[in-house]
């Protein structure tokens, strides 16, 4: 149980953060990161590193968000600020920079999620979503551009 308790305290805000923006439901986030800790507990995985601890933890966040959004469409979206909150400081333009990230398709916006608000690496990265490091390099660029296009409109 201690391994447990050093996973929430350790990953608990981060797993939310992710789940939260991936879900836009502050319910369904909290159930994602509530399932991911139940699976870890379940399962009792072996890891090489902390860093393979953590990015375990990341993909199946991830998975259970996106089985949230295919089979659950019954809570309506947070209130952006809900959302924008959690990242942004008062006074920042962080309210747009998560409205721009939420247009994106998910495969951009999931690695830039990862790799500019959560500052992980594209190694890590790579391992968490299952690409090489160069196909990671590019969705960063490719979504970074088209963050642009649709930040620019707004």
């Amino acid at each position: 149980m201690d391994d447990v308790e050093f996973i929430v305290d350790e990953y608990g805000d981060m797993l939310y953060r992710i789940c939260l923006i991936r879900l836009a439901n502050e319910a369904d986030a909290e159930d994602a990161v509530q399932d991911t800790y139940l699976r870890y507990m379940k399962k009792h995985p072996k890891f090489d590193s902390e860093e393979h601890r953590k990015a375990w933890l990341i993909r199946v966040a991830i998975n259970r968000c996106r089985d949230i959004c295919r089979c659950n469409r019954a809570h309506a979206a947070e209130d952006i600020d809900t959302i924008t909150g959690i990242y942004a400081d008062e006074g920042s333009d962080g309210g747009e920079v998560i409205r721009t990230l939420l247009l994106l398709p998910e495969k951009y916006s999931e690695v830039m999620i990862l790799h500019f608000a959560e500052g992980q690496d594209y190694k890590t990265i790579a391992g968490i979503i299952g690409r090489s490091e160069s196909a990671v390099k590019m969705r960063v660029k490719k979504g970074r551009e088209l963050f642009m296009k649709i930040y620019k409109k707004e």
